[in-house]
């Protein structure tokens, strides 16, 4: 559902209170579209449909509309003296309980006006309830360019208000460091002091910016920063540190470690998590591990281990991708165990045999199911794993030592040594530790069960504040990689030649490079953005609108960075945005998509896909897949209809598969803390 943001509070069937003369040319020329002038001067909420009152329940009131707004205007009249000592007020008077009443409405109203004082444009009204829903403990879908980052800021700022310490989360460091720095003049002017914490930064430096009112962090950092706190207070209840405490022989410390400084995170109190979809959900299929460098790893077993898996025949073993494993027959296991008779000493085995198949089976997966410039990556001789949502390199992440060790060894480089588990905890623990809890994100409508599921969230959609000129072209389905990669690069040449930018989404490194070299031998100028020049993406996707420029990206390279169209850009039609992948969700589709046609501008989007691409082959049943390829034409295309429809089919399955793991992992994780409590540890 589309909640209609002027008034924003006012359910349907209720009179809403007309605007200020001083309002009303402000909100129609922000608001109408162009080509509706008739209506220009009207009020806004007068020629559209009226929103449906239960998404924002107990929260709908014309009375904290009415507060809103009357707020907004009287601060909008003072200087930034007059805002700075409105605002010590609010800090003295406004309590955590009254966020969700006429008071937090006021406080937000003057936090929009500082922002338009200090930022110097407009808050939109649709900025404002984003901000108000998110204040609420609800999730808010606004679309790509809408203005996620400043509803944030005013959110966060409202809740620092009322004395909350808050966390603002986001995708990566970079952006960490961004959305501070362009909000931190707004925080200042109301009194509020903000940091980042980002990867680079020294114990020393984390803990005072953590105790700053507005905390800008990644949830990957705040979640070690967390488990880190968690072993510190582990290690305070340590017995012999207590003995020796008590005996006056040890300062409090934990044993063999520094001096204990103040925890990094002292508290979990509010939370604002940006492209909440993508950190609630993508981001938490996997547990968060803290570990610790345990025994230099045998080199012997695992090079025996490999040399066996290298000679076993094809029919000693099954291949299972889509649990990315392997599974060794009864005559695969004799063989095995054969081979690897050289695991044995004169005084017993140097490894138990069923370990000795672990690393077998974690070889055969290493050789057979990971490729590099899908899965990995090789970075300043080291191997790099890659996101396979994102298709950034996924820093401090590893897979278990025995597969991380063989995939090392397959690259020629020495094997790490294994990782010792000190603590762990997934995202699905972390979040509902917070007092309070909200966010937004361009797409969450398809994944709204699933949030509210795991953490209790409601979601809301925000309308635009312009509407979306965006064309989607729908999908192509290609009987193979080489047919998609020839109609890409025709389509390329078609849209160069009109003058448009193309935006080209693949699903890996190695897709990238085939098909720049394709563009190349064409003779077609372009830039590459991939997990291997990550350290440039947003420079480079913020070039990505100059009229017939070309990037080729891996999935969501430069996500948070505007797309700004220049005029000749603009006039041509705007960014085009090609899917040369098939993607796991269709949120993930409408993420890239979303790059073009932001705030009103012209684009569109169309979805090139192939049989070859990972999804269908872990999907579609083989006999399937050679019929489909079959009814393919000489250009290697297969008919419209059947193209929608598989494509769907493939995404639902994806996505239940990917539903059910993470819910699977949050079972697993109540099971694990249920066994600790019973044994009398604390978690």
């Amino acid at each position: 559902m589309s909640l209609r943001a002027t008034p924003f509070w006012v359910p349907a069937g209720v009179a809403t209170p007309a605007p200020t003369p001083a309002q009303a040319p402000a909100q129609a020329s922000a608001q109408a579209p162009a080509q509706a002038s008739a209506q220009a001067s009207a009020h806004p909420a007068t020629a559209l449909p009226a929103p449906r009152p239960w998404p924002l329940g107990r929260y709908s009131s014309p009375r904290l509309w009415r507060a809103w707004a009357g707020a907004r205007d009287d601060a909008l009249a003072l200087g930034r003296a007059g805002l700075r000592e409105q605002a010590w007020q609010l800090r003295s008077g406004l309590r955590v309980s009254e966020l969700a009443s006429a008071s937090g409405a006021r406080a937000l109203g003057l936090v929009a006006a500082a922002a338009q004082a200090v930022l110097g444009f407009r808050v939109h009204d649709e900025q404002a309830l984003a901000a108000w829903l998110m204040l609420q403990g609800r999730l808010a879908e606004m679309a790509t360019g809408e203005g996620k980052t400043l509803a944030t800021g005013l959110a966060a700022a409202t809740a620092a208000l009322a004395g909350l310490r808050v966390h603002v989360m986001t995708a990566n460091d970079y952006l960490v460091g961004r959305d501070r720095a362009q909000l931190d003049p707004l925080f200042q002017l109301l009194g509020l002091s903000s940091a980042a914490v980002v990867h680079s930064m020294a114990r020393e430096e984390r803990v005072p910016a953590y105790h700053a009112d507005i905390v800008y962090v990644t949830a990957r950092e705040l979640v070690f920063d967390h488990l880190k706190d968690h072993l510190s207070q582990h290690a305070e209840r340590d017995p012999r540190v207590l003995r020796a405490r008590a005996l006056g022989e040890h300062d409090g410390s934990p044993v063999g470690q520094p001096v204990a400084a103040q925890p990094l995170v002292p508290c979990l109190q509010q939370a604002f998590v940006d492209e909440a979809d993508s950190i609630l959900l993508d981001e938490a299929s996997v547990p968060f591990i803290l570990s610790a460098p345990g025994a230099e790893p045998a080199a012997l077993p695992l090079q025996l281990a490999r040399r066996c898996a290298l000679q076993l025949p094809p029919e000693a073993y099954r291949l299972m991708p889509r649990q990315r494993n392997a599974r060794l027959t009864d005559d695969g296991r004799r063989q095995a165990q054969a081979m690897l008779q050289g695991l044995a000493r004169p005084g017993g085995p140097l490894w138990p045999m069923r370990l000795a198949l672990e690393l077998v089976r974690a070889a055969l997966v290493a050789e057979h199911l990971l490729q590099r410039g899908r899965d990995y990556a090789l970075k300043d001789d080291a191997l790099v794993l890659i996101d396979e949502v994102t298709g950034r390199v996924a820093e401090g992440r590893q897979w278990n030592h025995p597969l991380q060790a063989m995939v090392e060894l397959k690259e020629g480089l020495p094997p790490s040594a294994p990782m010792c588990t000190a603590a762990r905890i997934t995202y699905q623990r972390l979040f509902p530790r917070y007092e309070r809890l909200g966010g937004s994100s361009g797409t969450l409508r398809e994944a709204r069960a699933e949030l509210r599921a795991l953490y209790g969230l409601g979601c809301s959609t925000v309308a635009r504040v312009r509407p979306s000129q965006r064309v989607s072209l729908g999908r192509r389905l290609f009987r193979d990689e080489q047919a998609r990669q020839r109609a890409c690069v025709a389509r390329i040449q078609a849209l160069r030649r009109q003058g448009r930018p193309v935006l080209v989404g693949t699903d890996s490194v190695q897709a990238s490079e085939q098909l720049c070299a394709l563009l190349t031998r064409q003779g077609i100028p372009h830039t590459v953005l991939n997990a291997v020049q990550d350290a440039e993406e947003n420079r480079v996707v913020a070039q990505a609108g100059e009229a017939g420029c070309v990037t080729v990206t891996t999935n969501m390279a430069g996500r948070g960075t505007d797309i700004v169209l220049s005029p000749a850009a603009r006039q041509a039609g705007g960014l085009h945005v090609i899917l040369a992948l098939s993607n796991r969700s269709r949120r993930i589709d409408r993420q890239l998509a979303g790059r073009a046609a932001r705030q009103g501008d012209p684009g569109s989007d169309e979805a090139l896909l192939s049989l070859d691409d990972p999804p269908m082959r872990l999907w579609l049943p083989a006999a399937l897949r050679k019929l489909l390829q079959a009814a393919a034409d000489r250009n290697g295309e297969l008919p419209r209809g059947s193209a929608a429809a598989v494509c769907a089919w493939v995404q639902r399955r994806s996505e239940w598969r990917d539903w059910q793991h993470r819910r699977d992992l949050g079972l697993q994780e109540d099971q694990t803390a249920d066994a600790l409590a019973f044994s009398g540890v604390q978690e």
